[in-house]
């Protein structure tokens, strides 16, 4: 067993035990991948304050999110076909993220359904939807989550249409995937993985078979898939999701101030300033960039969470000491399930963990709740996406 430090040594393992085709589902962007890359260098333009001969002892990461107690402030973010990068891999990274104390959101592209989920956890999780355009099947979606207690619905916003992702078209990884002689032969050098996913029965997106209109097998799902995303979305049909709903909703896929200020009018209880992990909009701005600004805009009127770029508990820190309440990692938990699988996820917020801990000492603070800007120094001009780094 290879010491494992960090993020990047179970990347690294990740790499070499999961199919090219879903690998390179996760470690992708849209089009030249400028803001996923942008979205991990923008962090290290954020420096920290180093203090000493501060009493360290009794420190706390713990925190809360939408009104939950969390063992830190990091959600495991909704990744679609976790549940092709390891058998079952919804219910590993859910039973993982219960374990320690941390929420996780199902993707509603996942292969173990809500009900696969509920079944094997004990507690509420969180559950992401996309904006689609039929109506019976998102009251069923909604009512399916609530029979399966989730505590929160997480609506993504900013995928009305698809960013073009070079590496999956290539791949023939779409819903469902399109396998080639190159993929299938690439898959048979996955042993391990192999055996993993001919022993289990979930293979497809249980979340939409069987419940969809019209799709009541993986044959069909493809024409679903071109036709259900709704390009008419508006707030008013964000606020008709709330209003189904009934309970927390957050809104994902903020990125710009008057969009933060819309989610406020429509109830959101949380946003969630992100783009999609650089897979959507290739040429925006990195969420951490964008987070002043939206702090700045609706910070005493809704919790701001973010997401996109987080691979180590220093990112952590800096998206907390600019004024987010919580943080999520997706290929970082993604990474440690391909690699691990369920003992890979908890690997990854322990590694997530400590660098928070430690990092927050050496920054001369007990308590994670204290954060601030006083913890950091940022440079002139790094809230302003005008101004180059």
């Amino acid at each position: 067993m290879p010491v494992i430090t960090n993020i990047e040594d179970l990347r690294r393992i990740y790499e070499r035990r999961t199919p090219r085709m879903f690998y390179d589902y996760a470690e992708s962007g849209s089009w030249t991948e400028q803001t996923f890359r942008e979205n991990i260098r923008d962090f290290s333009h954020i420096r920290l304050k180093q203090r000493v001969a501060v009493d360290m002892s009794g420190r706390s990461t713990a925190s809360r999110m939408i009104g939950q107690d969390v063992a830190m402030p990091v959600a495991l973010a909704p990744v679609g076909l976790t549940g092709m990068q390891s058998a079952d891999g919804e219910i590993k990274a859910a039973r993982a993220a219960e374990a320690f104390g941390v929420p996780f959101t199902l993707s509603t592209m996942s292969i173990c359904s809500i009900e696969d989920v509920a079944e094997h956890t004990t507690k509420p999780f969180w559950f992401q939807v996309y904006t689609l355009k039929d109506d019976d099947f998102m009251r069923r979606l909604f009512e399916r989550a609530r029979a399966a207690q989730c505590s929160a619905v997480v609506v993504t916003v900013d995928l009305q249409v698809l960013g073009q992702r070079h590496k999956d078209l290539k791949n023939g990884l779409s819903a469902p995937p399109k396998l080639t002689l190159k993929s299938i032969s690439n898959m048979m050098t996955k042993v391990p993985w192999g055996l993993e996913m001919l022993g289990t029965k979930r293979r497809f997106f249980g979340n939409i078979v069987g419940h969809a209109k019209g799709v009541t097998d993986p044959s069909s799902l493809s024409t679903w898939t071109a036709e259900a995303f709704d390009v008419a979305l508006d707030w008013k049909r964000i606020a008709q999701f709330k209003e189904w709903w009934g309970g927390k909703l957050i809104v994902k896929g903020i990125m710009e101030p008057e969009d933060a200020r819309r989610a406020v009018e429509i109830g959101a209880d949380a946003i969630i300033v992100s783009n999609h992990g650089g897979r959507q909009l290739d040429g925006a701005v990195s969420s951490i960039r964008m987070l002043p600004a939206i702090m700045d805009a609706v910070g005493d009127k809704v919790e701001v969470h973010l997401d996109s770029g987080i691979r180590s508990g220093q990112d952590v820190l800096k998206a907390l000491a600019l004024g987010a309440t919580g943080t999520y990692i997706g290929r970082a938990f993604t990474y440690g399930l391909g690699a691990m699988g369920q003992a890979g996820v908890t690997k990854a917020l322990e590694i997530i963990h400590k660098e928070l801990d430690i990092t927050m000492a050496l920054c001369g603070e007990t308590d994670i709740r204290n954060l601030g800007p006083h913890n950091l120094y940022v440079p002139q001009g790094f809230g302003d996406p005008t101004v180059p780094l």
